[in-house]
């Protein structure tokens, strides 16, 4: 058990590392203040911050997946991908589980998940808060 929960934490980790950079990657040129305010320029931004955010979640499942598929915790690479976009999102439907031995691997990715939807949302706050703060700078201490 301990073995398998040492595993979960690894892939919790790799997770992590793969949001990391993703969001490290799309900061400089997502969260520049737009010169432009009107509808479509904006809603553009939104548009391709979605894809990409999208894209890192996919990317993240996919890492989840590959290791049910490698270590033939599920029938087939579908069923793995299907188990874990369903726990990564927890959604949770429970016609698919893991191997007894496995089981624990299902709470931790959903919390991964979880965690992560997170980090995006707080980036997409981000981007959207440029919209309205685009002058916004730190406060500099003086000395």
């Amino acid at each position: 058990m301990i073995s398998k929960l040492l595993i979960a934490w690894c892939l919790l980790a790799l997770t992590v590392t793969i949001h990391a950079a993703g969001l490290s990657a799309m900061l400089p040129r997502m969260t520049l203040a737009l010169p432009d305010v009107r509808f479509w320029p904006v809603t553009w931004r939104l548009v391709r911050v979605a894809w990409r955010l999208v894209l890192l979640h996919l990317a993240e499942i996919v890492v989840w997946a590959l290791f049910y598929w490698w270590q033939k915790c599920l029938p087939d690479l579908e069923s793995s991908f299907y188990f874990s976009g369903v726990t990564y999102t927890t959604l949770g439907y429970g016609d698919l589980v893991l191997p007894r031995e496995w089981r624990l691997l299902g709470p931790v990715e959903g919390l991964a998940g979880i965690l992560m939807c997170g980090l995006s949302t707080g980036f997409f706050f981000a981007v959207v808060g440029r919209f309205w703060l685009p002058d916004w700078r730190p406060k500099q201490s003086e000395p």
